[in-house]
């Protein structure tokens, strides 16, 4: 029964994905299956009488009703037959074995994931280490520095000849040393701080991978890896020998530039790893209002750099929501600075956003709204009338509800009652505060009316300096503009907060132009890639077939590899795979030209290794370096024979029909491109039932497993596959593409994957009729009457007329034009097709006869009463061929 099921989505041309998109509620007493559900049942492991109704229902949906029931009492017959439905699930052997293998699977997932972690908070942990060592040399220079300039400024201020100049550039020195003590001492704590978060993170990393490893160790043997970790910071302690001037300064504040950047780049690789490995800090994640612990200087503790409330201090400056209100210029300057490093991070529209708003709430203003261009032009793009805006996101902070935490600020959910749309009029106040680019406060009467217009009216505006509407111009026009509030109990904004807003609305539109043009590239490279390969594959007769295609990642959408099936006279169809160097735009280029090269040179009806050598000429003369793997088969449906040829691929594997998987042994070959190297074919059998898998080296090979013990494990996979189905029923095509991909692993996406599958069915010798004809004027009528006996014999005696008439008139065509016998061959397929094969290289063609012409009508009568007809030139002549429906 399960072979029943298995043949009927075989023959609509259904994959057990999209039988699984195709189901709905209405097939199943309850939820539908999940998609591993489905394809255990459908491999016999709790197989249901409902799921074969759905499978009916789904296959044949044009049959009626007395059809149907048809179709399910045959089904039914096996159903009874067993007694019972099958074994459940839970019971089966096969479902334990696949439990098992899922296990492993998440397991080694887990593991890997783990590692890594381990790894980035291990090199975290070193990092701050090195940077904490070295500040805390540098603050014991600083330290120096600060006595010698106080005892430099003290001798100055004793000299009666010294000018005002020098105290004042003394003065100046001594308070700069001062602070660089101050930023060092601060700087410090915040790497021992680092160091000892990451050092938890690597315990619980280290304890959980030994518990994986215990876990796997009865799988798999461990593998030997290399814990030696080589760190290089970029904070170095600088010379501070001789003078302390202003050069040496220089040099300290440049260390402490390179120390808040290390510092930030582990924290949030730290951060991530922490959330890999379940981690979590005992500080609640929240914010206070108007609370600041008394830190040095009278400043908070937690530091303008904390924008995200798990991130470490880097500075004495407040993160609370009343940091920059009054604070000095220091405290802006650093803030923008971490906000801008928070919306560069992000690598799309919606990432940059987010850091903006993330970054911006509550630090700068308790709520913000972005609104952005829609459409977004990019690049030189002209943009489109009229000028809309649409809101893209809003971030917004209100006080806690629970009694007792009315100071807490927390984010507010609730719908924002800010128009979705706005539409900029010409000539309107929103479009005048648009164009002068800068920011502004929302108390003059203009700034009021566009924030009307923009909001909506029926929004509440606060009074007084406690809204920014902030314009967002990218490199060559307005695309969006950014409004920032504060709450009433909060001081108003001051004139530096639009200098703040000003930064945060152009460090934005960097960020929103950079992810335009990027999504633009994404959209150019995919599009290219999609073009490049077949939308859709022939169906050429005998042979059924199948496809993948699998980018690298999902930031190498383009790559070089291609497949390709190119049908030719006699029924045969040519099978294509190959692989070009590299995963670029020029990759893709070079691919796209090999496969124009490939149908061309297949036309000629050439010898498989006869293509890859013209192949190999023709890429020598794209240009130096265009390597390229590939492999050319033709299969053969009358003769049940395929001829390989390789060029540096990896080899294909035969399915046959008991279930045995065999690697074939086809001469390797140098790869395209090399040049002056002579490319060797094989032929070999291919049985009905049979299925070949052609496939690029993305598939077998990547940094765990070399490219033969990925072939292997492919070759079991695929003998294992055929196993579920039986002996005597082939893995359906789809299904197995399917399967073939789900072996992929974590870490096993070094590179893009092209896949390609060909289950042979053939032609049968009785379905068959083959003749050879002398060139002379009886020729047309021999071939009709050796015509009709073979109609007859199939019991196609209705088609006689139609035949005759055509066969007569395409045989006459080749015997006028030949000097050698011509070749008639008739096939019985799910059409009628007949070819005429001769040595004349000329080709006809149809063209309408006038009333005084003697000829010029044969192929306008097989156009005419032909399904399709077709001619295709060979290297020693050519064939005419028409079908006919049965």
């Amino acid at each position: 029964m399960v072979h029943t099921l298995r043949d009927w989505l075989d023959e609509s041309n259904i994959s057990v994905a999209r039988l699984h998109d195709l189901l709905t509620p209405e097939h199943f007493d309850g939820p539908i299956p999940t998609l591993r559900r489905l394809r255990e049942q459908l491999n016999g492991v709790g197989l249901t009488w409902e799921l074969a109704e759905a499978v009916a229902d789904v296959c044949f949906p044009t049959e009626t009703g007395h059809e149907a029931r048809a179709r399910l009492n045959h089904i039914k017959v096996l159903w009874s037959a067993a007694g019972t439905s099958p074994t459940p699930a839970s019971h089966d052997p096969a479902y334990s074995l696949i439990e098992a293998q899922q296990r492993t699977i998440a397991a080694l997932e887990d593991l890997n994931r783990v590692r890594q972690a381990y790894e980035v908070s291990e090199q975290a942990r070193l990092q701050a280490l090195q940077v904490a060592t070295v500040l805390f040399a540098l603050l014991g220079q600083s330290q120096a520095q600060v006595a010698q300039l106080s005892r430099q400024l003290d001798s100055i201020k004793t000299s009666r000849n010294s000018p005002p100049v020098e105290v004042e550039k003394a003065e100046t020195r001594l308070d700069r040393a001062q602070q660089q003590a101050e930023d060092l001492r601060l700087q410090l704590a915040r790497a021992e701080a680092e160091r000892d978060k990451a050092q938890q993170v690597a315990d619980l990393a280290a304890r959980q991978i030994s518990q994986l490893e215990d876990e796997l160790r009865g799988l798999r043997p461990a593998a030997d890896t290399d814990d030696t970790t080589v760190i290089d910071s970029d904070v170095v302690l600088p010379d501070q020998r001789g003078a302390v001037d202003d050069d040496a300064l220089d040099q300290v504040d440049m260390a402490l530039r390179r120390a808040r950047d290390v510092l930030d780049r582990e924290h949030e690789a730290v951060r991530e790893a922490a959330v890999d490995v379940g981690w979590a800090e005992k500080a609640q994640n929240r914010i206070v209002v108007g609370e600041a612990s008394s830190a040095q200087g009278g400043k908070s503790s937690e530091g303008l750099f904390g924008t995200t409330p798990d991130n470490s201090p880097t500075s004495g400056v407040s993160a609370s929501p009343t940091a920059l209100s009054g604070g000095s210029s220091t405290d802006r300057v650093r803030f923008i600075g971490a906000a801008t490093r928070r919306i560069a991070r992000g690598l799309d529209l919606d990432e940059i956003v987010l850091g903006l708003c993330r970054a911006a709430a509550p630090t700068f203003s308790e709520e913000i709204l972005v609104y952005l261009r829609d459409p977004l032009p990019v690049g030189d793009e002209r943009p489109m009338r009229p000028f809309v805006l649409r809101l893209r996101r809003t971030e917004r902070m209100r006080t806690s509800d629970v009694p007792g935490e009315e100071h807490v600020l927390v984010p507010d959910s609730s719908h924002v009652s800010a128009a979705e749309l706005c539409e900029v009029r010409q000539g309107g106040a929103l479009a005048e505060v648009l164009r002068g680019v800068r920011p502004v406060f929302g108390d003059s009467t203009t700034t009021h009316t566009a924030l009307t217009e923009l909001l909506g009216p029926d929004q509440p505006l606060d009074s007084g300096q406690r809204i920014i509407l902030a314009p967002v111009r990218g490199r060559r026009r307005v695309i969006g503009t950014l409004v920032f509030r504060r709450r009433p109990e909060r001081h108003a904004f001051e004139q530096d907060d639009l200098q703040v807003a000003a930064q945060l609305a152009t460090h934005t539109a960097l960020s929103i132009d950079k992810a335009a043009l990027y999504d633009q590239g994404a959209y150019i490279a995919d599009e290219l890639q999609r073009t490049m390969l077949p939308d859709s594959l022939p169906q050429p007769t005998g042979v059924k077939l199948a496809s993948r295609y699998l980018p690298a990642a999902e930031t190498a959408r383009v790559g070089g590899d291609w497949y390709d099936a190119i049908p030719l006279p006699g029924s045969r169809v040519a099978l294509v795979v190959g692989d070009v160097m590299g995963h670029s735009m020029t990759s893709a280029a070079i691919m796209g030209q090999l496969r124009t090269m490939v149908q061309t040179l297949a036309g000629l009806d050439l010898p498989p290794q006869q293509v890859l050598h013209r192949l190999d000429e023709q890429a020598r003369r794209l240009g130096e370096n265009r390597m390229a793997t590939c492999i050319y088969a033709v299969y053969d449906p009358i003769t049940h024979r395929i001829t390989v040829a390789n060029a540096g691929h990896p080899p294909p594997i035969l399915l046959h029909p008991g279930g045995h998987a065999e690697v074939l042994q086809v001469p390797p070959g140098p790869p395209i491109g090399v040049g002056g190297v002579d490319f060797g074919e094989i032929g070999l059998d291919a049985p009905a039932g049979a299925t070949l898998l052609l496939y690029t080296d993305g598939l077998v090979e990547s940094r765990l497993r070399d490219v033969w013990t990925g072939i292997e494990q492919l070759r079991e996979r695929l003998a294992a596959t055929a196993q579920l189905t039986g002996p005597d029923h082939s893995p359906p095509l789809e299904a197995l593409c399917d399967d073939i991909l789900d072996m992929l692993g974590p870490g096993d996406r070094d590179d893009d994957i092209a896949l390609l599958a060909a289950h042979f069915d053939g032609i049968a010798p009785n379905d068959t009729a083959y003749w050879f004809l002398d060139p002379e004027d009886a020729a047309p009528g021999r071939a009709r009457r050796l015509a009709r006996r073979a109609l007859a014999r199939w019991d196609l005696e209705e088609l006689t007329d139609s035949v005759e008439l055509l066969v007569s008139e395409v045989v006459t065509n080749a015997v006028r034009y030949t000097e050698r016998p011509v070749a008639l061959r008739l096939l019985r397929t799910d059409v009628l097709r007949c070819e005429v094969a001769d040595d004349s290289p000329r080709l006809p063609q149809q063209r309408r006869a006038r009333d005084t012409d003697e000829d010029g009508r044969g192929l306008f009568v097989v156009n005419r009463l032909a399904r399709r007809w077709g001619a295709t030139q060979l290297s020693g002549g050519k064939v005419v061929w028409f079908e006919i429906d049965l």
